[in-house]
């Protein structure tokens, strides 16, 4: 008799995988120029089921033939953990109260397998457990004879459709479209007592029941949990500079992806350089001692012990050497006169920003200051060109120097005055009065006239050249015509000097002497006491008269 009920089993477990293939099939199918489906969202871990159930029975209790109607008002609950995307087990439970019949209840467990899609899950199971059904409660012509409750061997083949429901909260649910089951039970009521017909008495009838079953199931599916486990947690961290002075304060900053918006990370920070400081994804490194190199920070960020929810960064920092400071200096007049001062700027800068210190030296005159601004004094020092060196250095002793220069001028040479030899007047044009100035003197005495106002500190120095008294006659006749002739001139007698000179010529040379020129031999001076100055317009002597008649 068992071996017939494993047969039946058999023969529900191809049907309902029959059924499963062709739904898969009909949800493979896509229309011809749609877009692929998006992939479908993270299969279940738990699904719970829960809903409303109708039980069709098809047998007869043996040997009385006495038959099972349906069960029209029904419950049904399951609890499926899901192995992996499509392998679970399944526990599953209905209860379908009598109605012509006694109630008839179900307990089973075993496989299920889904086929997960966009918005649906096919799936199909294979269940095997316990019946607890009562035979039926009033035999033909014999209403008092009923069948006592039995537990008795069940087993289920089946599947169906769930379609995926939006999210309510954070609740996952899906609406299960149909169930249809196959669901044998055998039951054994004792033995056979034949009643005869319109017997009073109430007793028990007994006999065997092997009963196919259709089932038909709808209701809620609550889902829990997912197959595929969520994204491990990555971390990266940065530093800010990547490279500094020791002393300089350095940042890390770290970011982390994938984090449960449901848990509160920690973080924690170590360096092998450095005192590190922060309990959030945000730490400072006092850099204050380290030496030149490279160091390394590590952060971790956790939301739990298990794998993937944690996770580590490392990051790496350097530590510059110490760099001396730097200098540039300028002068400002970079040129004075002999005395003068000149004002010295420095312009220096230490890579660590340390405090600095500045001195001066000059190859001449002397410094006043020992800030960024000195005062070069050039007193005492000769003309040329003075060197400033500007020194700098750190507290750390590190030094730098540069240097400017500052030019002395010379003081112009003292001009020298020299004398500046003027017109020459000719005195042969006139032979009755050879010592006359005639005009054509006038011209040249008027020239030199010009040049004694034009400077007032110059003197004159009148030479009469020829032999004789002749030769004194014209150079005080021309110093006549320069102080008291018709010109007006009116030079100043003292400025004008009269000499007679010895070349034998009868001309008078007139030399220019300017304040501070070097007077030259200019010939013999002239006793103006003896030599008496003649009007220009004074007549001929008269033998000169005479001959003429």
């Amino acid at each position: 008799m068992y071996s017939q009920q494993f047969r039946k089993l058999g023969r529900c477990v191809l049907a309902a995988s029959a059924v499963s293939l062709g739904a898969l099939s009909l949800g493979a199918q896509t229309t011809t120029g749609a877009a692929p489906a998006p992939a479908g969202p993270n299969p279940s871990r738990v699904d719970l089921f829960g809903g409303y159930s109708y039980l069709g029975p098809h047998g007869v209790v043996k040997p009385a033939n006495i038959g099972y109607a349906s069960v029209d008002e029904g419950a049904i609950g399951s609890g499926t953990y899901w192995f992996n995307k499509y392998v679970g087990a399944q526990l599953e439970f209905s209860a379908h109260p009598g109605g012509r019949n006694d109630a008839a209840y179900f307990a089973s467990g075993g496989l299920a397998v889904r086929a997960p899609m966009q918005y649906f899950t096919l799936f199909a199971h294979g269940l095997a457990g316990g019946a607890r059904v009562g035979g039926p409660n009033n035999t033909p012509g014999n209403p008092f004879y009923v069948e006592p409750y039995q537990w008795g061997p069940t087993l289920t083949a089946g599947g169906g459709m769930d379609y995926d429901l939006p999210k309510i909260g954070g609740f996952r649910l899906g609406l299960r479209l149909f169930q249809a089951d196959y669901v044998y039970f055998h039951e054994d009521f004792g033995p056979y007592f034949p009643v005869p017909t319109n017997q009073q008495n109430a007793g028990i009838l007994g006999g065997r029941a092997n009963i196919n079953n259709a089932r038909l199931s709808t209701g809620l599916v609550l889902k829990f949990g997912s197959i595929v486990p969520p994204p491990p947690v990555t971390y990266a961290c940065v530093v800010s500079p990547t490279s500094a002075y020791a002393g300089d304060p350095i940042t890390v900053t770290g970011t982390a992806a994938n984090l449960n918006p449901k848990k509160t990370p920690t973080y924690s920070w170590t360096s092998d350089g450095g005192k590190i400081t922060g309990t959030s994804n945000v730490a400072n490194i006092d850099t204050t001692g380290l030496n030149a190199g490279t160091y390394n920070v590590k952060g971790h960020v956790s939301e739990g012990a298990k794998p993937g929810q944690f996770a580590d960064c490392t990051v790496p920092f350097t530590i510059n050497p110490p760099q001396p400071p730097t200098i540039t200096c300028s002068a400002s007049p970079s040129s004075v006169n002999p005395g003068d001062s000149s004002t010295i700027t420095s312009m220096a800068n230490s890579p660590q920003g340390r405090p600095l210190t500045y001195s001066y030296s000059a190859t001449a005159g002397s410094i006043s200051g020992t800030t960024s601004t000195t005062t070069l004094s050039t007193v005492g020092a000769a003309p040329g060109t003075i060197t400033v060196t500007c020194n700098v250095a750190d507290d750390k002793g590190q030094t730098a120097s540069a240097t400017t220069t500052v030019s002395i001028t010379a003081p112009p040479a003292p001009v020298v005055a020299s004398t500046q030899q003027l017109c020459t007047i000719s005195f042969t044009n006139d032979k009755r009065r050879p010592a006359r100035v005639d005009n054509e003197a006038k011209a040249c005495l008027d020239q030199i006239a010009q040049n004694l106002n034009r400077s007032a500190d110059s003197k004159l120095a009148v030479t009469g050249n020829g032999k004789g008294k002749l030769a004194a006659q014209r150079a005080v006749n021309e110093k006549e015509y320069l102080t008291h002739g018709e010109g007006g001139a009116g030079i100043d007698p003292s400025r004008i000097q009269v000499y007679t000179g010895t070349t034998g010529d009868d001309t008078v040379t007139n030399t220019l002497i300017p304040a501070g020129a070097t007077a030259g031999d200019y010939g013999t001076p002239v006793d103006e006491t003896k030599v008496k100055a003649q009007s220009r317009t004074a007549a001929a002597p008269a033998h000169h008269r005479r001959h003429k008649k």
